[in-house]
């Protein structure tokens, strides 16, 4: 989410995650965004439940966000959380094209959701 972007950048993690792995979000550098993520618990309560993104560059580590989103029980009804506020990077260097592992994991080390997606820091929305 950004106040700033042309419109909502959202990721279906219900249906296919492979097909994220082609798919390409632009970030335009310097823009302050933040990550809504919208879950459900279907079956046992979840302990300590973490959202991580590893991101990579050329093969290589370049940053690791770790989210605590909280416990949690079952329910018919959707969870919601949303990350504090964070500048993307910006200038020359960090241009260009990241890949993205992204996982849900508990207290237990129970991996709930692993998948990988495209990220693109650009100068501007429609690079």
């Amino acid at each position: 989410m950004s106040e700033q972007a042309p419109g909502p950048m959202t990721m279906d993690l219900t249906g296919e995650l492979a097909a994220l792995k082609n798919q390409v979000f632009v970030l335009k550098e310097g823009v302050d965004y933040k990550v809504k993520i919208t879950f459900k618990v279907n079956k046992e309560i979840v302990s300590g439940l973490k959202c991580l993104h590893h991101t990579y560059r050329r093969g290589l580590r370049v940053d690791k966000a770790v989210y605590m989103v909280g416990s949690y029980g079952p329910s018919t009804q959707e969870y919601e959380f949303v990350t504090p506020v964070e500048e993307a990077p910006r200038g020359a260097l960090v241009r260009g094209a990241y890949v993205v592992t992204s996982f849900f994991t508990d207290d237990d080390r129970a991996d709930h959701l692993s998948w990988e997606w495209g990220l693109r820091i650009c100068q501007d929305w429609k690079s």
